[in-house]
């Protein structure tokens, strides 16, 4: 078990939840405080007061983040320079001849590196790895002074090849930080040795795009806690679910992007495995957005890339997560034609939603169920809101819906829950029905602030056997962090037919990413109970230009299990191999995973209050099937394992509400879990 104190960050669009686990006084706590884009490490600092108490043995703070990733869509990283072989300075633009939308004639996109900050320098690396044409020193300088000159903060070098033989990468590097007045100085062959040059170029680009963003962030979280306590380490979730130290969040900030993101997945695979299931739908619902991602046998859904936005793409292993603008801050509006539409816009938490009293005169999805009674007025979520306007949110639902489309305020309020949930709906079916899963054999697992409040009416609609509800589903993310496992990753091209391939060279080159992994692990603080090796093979048939993830199991490589194992992997993707075609073994990928100690599970049963099983349910007027009805509401804290309440109802919790729809049951399992299903 954990045996220090720890502390779980996770800072959305609205709120900034933070998830204490005390192993001396063995509790746990949550708080959410709403987030200040401005001052971010405000806010968890703020969030960190509510803990002073429990705070003196802080082992360690673990934080999953957005600020990459709100640094990608909005634009707002930083100056970037590219130093790159003559010839090839346009393949950001360029990319894969692909638009931003799939049947426009026209589309616009700017490349994060603007083309006067990307500069030639005469060099060559062949195919092969053979240097033809080495670095001028000289060169070098020079364009490293007109970046300068144009504001450039970070600066990056990309040559071709450079997977092959980084030897005139690393020489460039070397000349470039005896000019450069800061340390943002990286090469595409550290961050990604890997052939593909566009993907290669992107991801490096947007690293560098991303180090001054998230590097003095880091920092001053980090001189914060270490001011409260000089013992506690932070570490940083990467996209991959996996943690790493603050110091290598900052060098390879990339791999942060869906850090947030990655972090409640993590946390809702961690609960599903514990309350033994396998198969999972996680669904958050944060104030800006809904994130999506599958859990398959037990096995989160990994990606080898993705676009953060268009042109954007990151390569590096993440957890597959599909985003929509469909969080309890996403705008309720009227198209173009006149019909009803959910987001991408939304309040965030400044100003939020109407009824927050900020400024916003827009409603949004949160507005929509105040004025249906599903949120208590007096109760908001999170610090820093002593009470929402409920007719505030009225009026401008009035004004922006209700009116032009001739309906009443609480029709046109229904009307926005369900078109939202359309949407979420929508969503599910993407990751789960267009890939060949049965809705039926998942269940669904909806977390942050509003995921709760939708779960009932989203399985019904899409088909999903249950919704289990964790006991601190507003806070997922920031429970995720504390669970985490500590996880790195390296790859290397290998690009070679299977008949050619040297098995020796293989196999050392796989000991040596090995060793370097195994160092990574060492210089971290966190103990860990046990540590495993997987090894990837990126392959495919001669003239195909997708690749499927081979994985192997057993040490050392063997040409012929090689072979077999890719045929296995293909017949069961593809339901076919293909005879008298080669077979080319294109990446390398190692993978270490050092599980943390357990998490003691028992804590989230033992929050329950012992006043019994309901505590007497208090009552509130609620809008269902457009009618006001009185509406039993209880508090999570009283509710016992073993308790079953029946639809309609609500229940309450610090962090989250769950709304329990006509038709569903409510039981809370011995895990603490709130499991919601149809009432047979």
């Amino acid at each position: 078990m954990l045996t220090e104190t720890v502390v779980g960050v996770d800072v959305g669009g609205t709120y900034t939840d933070l998830f204490l686990y005390d192993a001396v006084n063995e509790t746990c706590r949550v708080v959410k405080v709403v987030t200040d884009h401005e001052a971010q490490a405000e806010g968890v600092e703020r969030g960190l007061e509510s803990f002073k108490a429990s705070l003196g043995n802080l082992g360690s703070m673990i934080h999953g983040t957005t600020v990459g990733t709100n640094a990608l869509l909005q634009r707002t990283g930083a100056r970037v320079g590219l130093i790159t072989t003559k010839g090839f300075r346009d393949v950001l633009e360029m990319r894969r001849r692909d638009r931003p939308h799939t049947w426009g004639l026209w589309g616009h996109f700017d490349p994060i590196v603007p083309r006067y900050c990307r500069k030639e320098v005469q060099e060559r690396t062949l195919a092969d790895g053979t240097v033809m044409d080495p670095v001028n020193p000289s060169e070098i300088k020079s364009v490293a002074r007109a970046l300068l000159e144009h504001g450039v903060e970070s600066v990056v070098v990309f040559f071709i090849n450079s997977y092959a033989n980084h030897q005139n990468e690393k020489r460039a590097a070397e000349v470039l930080r005896t000019v450069w007045p800061n340390d943002y100085v990286s090469t595409s062959s550290e961050l990604l040795p890997e052939i593909r040059e566009y993907e290669r170029a992107s991801t490096a680009a947007i690293n560098a795009y991303l180090q001054p963003v998230l590097g003095p962030y880091l920092n001053e979280i980090e001189t914060k806690i270490q001011a409260r306590d000089s013992g506690t380490e932070l570490l940083i979730v990467q996209s991959n679910g996996g943690l790493t130290s603050a110091a290598m969040a900052c060098r390879e900030a990339v791999r942060t992007t869906l850090s947030g993101p990655a972090a409640g997945v993590i946390g809702a695979a961690y609960i599903a495995h514990q309350s033994g299931y396998d198969n999972v739908i996680t669904s958050d619902m944060g104030g800006t957005s809904f994130d999506v991602s599958l859990i398959a046998n037990g096995s989160t859904s990994m990606v080898a890339e993705t676009s953060i936005d268009f042109g954007m793409v990151t390569r590096s292993p993440m957890i597959e997560i599909v985003t929509i603008g469909a969080g309890g801050g996403s705008i309720a509006h009227l198209g173009p034609d006149g019909i009803l539409e959910i987001g991408p816009e939304s309040a965030g938490s400044e100003p939020g939603p109407v009824c927050y009293g900020k400024g916003n005169t827009m409603p949004t999805v949160t507005d929509a169920n105040l004025v249906l009674g599903r949120i208590n007025p007096l109760a908001p979520i999170g610090k820093g809101i002593a009470e929402l306007d409920v007719n505030a949110a009225k009026r401008a639902i009035e004004l922006h819906i209700a009116g032009p489309l001739n309906l009443g305020v609480m029709e046109a309020s229904d009307a926005i829950v369900r078109v939202a949930n359309s949407k979420m709906a929508g969503a599910i079916r993407l990751i789960s029905i267009e890939r060949g899963y049965q809705p039926e054999s998942f269940v669904l697992m909806p977390f942050g602030g509003g995921g709760a409040l939708h779960a009932g009416a989203l399985i019904q609609d899409v088909g999903l056997s249950k919704a289990v509800i964790p006991r601190y589903p507003g806070a997922m993310s920031a429970f995720g962090c504390v669970v985490a496992d500590i996880r790195f990753d390296r790859v290397k091209t290998i690009n070679a037919l299977l008949e050619e391939l040297d098995i020796r060279l293989l196999n050392e080159e796989a000991q040596r990413l090995q060793n370097e992994l195994f160092e990574s692990l060492e210089t971290s603080k966190r103990s860990v109970k046990e540590v495993s090796v997987c090894l990837e093979l990126d392959m495919n048939y001669v003239g195909q230009t997708h690749t499927i993830t081979v994985r192997l199991s057993e040490q050392p490589i063997n040409a012929e299990r090689v072979r077999s194992r890719f045929e296995d992997t293909y017949q069961r993707i593809y339901s076919t191999i293909l005879e008298d075609i080669p077979i080319r073994t294109l990446n390398l990928r190692i993978i270490l995973v050092g599980k943390r100690p357990d998490f003691d599970w028992s804590l989230l049963v033992r929050s329950a209050s012992p006043l019994g099983k309901t505590a007497g349910a208090a009552t509130r007027d609620m809008w269902v099937e457009g009618s006001w009805q009185p509406t039993p509401v209880y508090q999570r804290d009283h509710l016992e394992p073993g308790v079953v309440i029946v639809g309609p109802c609500l229940i309450e919790q610090a962090d989250s509400t769950v709304l329990v729809d006509e038709k569903l049951k409510g039981s809370i399992d011995s895990y603490g879990n709130l499991i919601m299903e149809l009432d047979s």
